[in-house]
């Protein structure tokens, strides 16, 4: 579904990502784990058309992204609920769930898609009129993962999903990526390494700029050196 062969990415001077090459396949679940400053964000934004790269190949579904604008990115298939949240604050829950689908025409099913995104997080239901500003922080996750359900993506990007979030919700968080995940495919970037090894079917790990590590999530949670630098024990 997504491959990526050989990517650079500079931000002036600095060698951002460094030759990174990675695939999700349909239906998996793949982390990125490394410390801040790897470069996962990064990779995120050059999938979704927000940072140039410099050089290498961004494929998905037979396209090649390199170049392409990022609204026509989100319109092939790819969502984004970037790091920080990013909503709008001003605008109500149903407002910003509205603008995830802005690209799309098909009326009936926009509202299936809506539902469906109450169905997985009742309590935007609950505020749909509510301005996102006035969220919690949870809440203003969950808005932000489901706006990007709404332009109904075949791969979704998540950055950071548990960032600043109690223990409770970020498991509540992970039950919800889980369920959403029948439906779609997660490249899922994530600190919280212990949950994302946990949630995910198979991980990379980036350290400044660069894949030191490709595994099934299950050996790399018991490999000693991930241990040591991402699990702390």
């Amino acid at each position: 579904m997504l491959k990526i062969e050989n990517l650079h990415v500079y931000y002036g001077g600095i060698h951002a990502l460094d030759a990174v090459s990675i695939n999700v396949e349909e239906g998996e679940i793949v982390t990125i784990i490394g410390a801040n400053g790897a470069g996962k964000s990064t990779l995120l934004r050059t999938i979704s058309g927000i940072v140039p790269s410099r050089s290498g190949s961004i494929a998905f579904n037979g396209n090649n992204l390199v170049k392409m604008a990022p609204h026509n990115i989100v319109a092939a298939g790819i969502g984004h609920a970037p790091e920080g949240r990013r909503i709008f604050y001003d605008l109500t829950v149903e407002q910003n769930l509205r603008l995830g689908a802005f690209l799309r025409k098909d009326y009936k099913e926009i509202e299936k898609d809506r539902d469906r995104v109450f169905h997985i997080f009742p309590r935007l239901e609950e505020r749909r009129l509510q301005l996102a500003g006035t969220l919690s922080g949870g809440e203003q996750q969950m808005l932000c993962i489901g706006r990007a359900m709404m332009s109904k993506p075949k791969l979704l990007l998540l950055d950071e999903p548990s960032m600043g979030l109690a223990p409770v919700l970020v498991q509540e968080i992970y039950r919800e990526i889980s369920e959403i995940a029948k439906d779609a495919t997660i490249l899922l970037v994530e600190q919280n390494a212990y949950q994302a090894l946990k949630t995910a079917h198979r991980g990379y790990v980036l350290e400044t700029g660069r894949i030191v590590m490709e595994a099934k999530c299950s050996d790399l949670a018991k490999d000693p050196t991930v241990k040591k630098a991402y699990l702390g024990r």
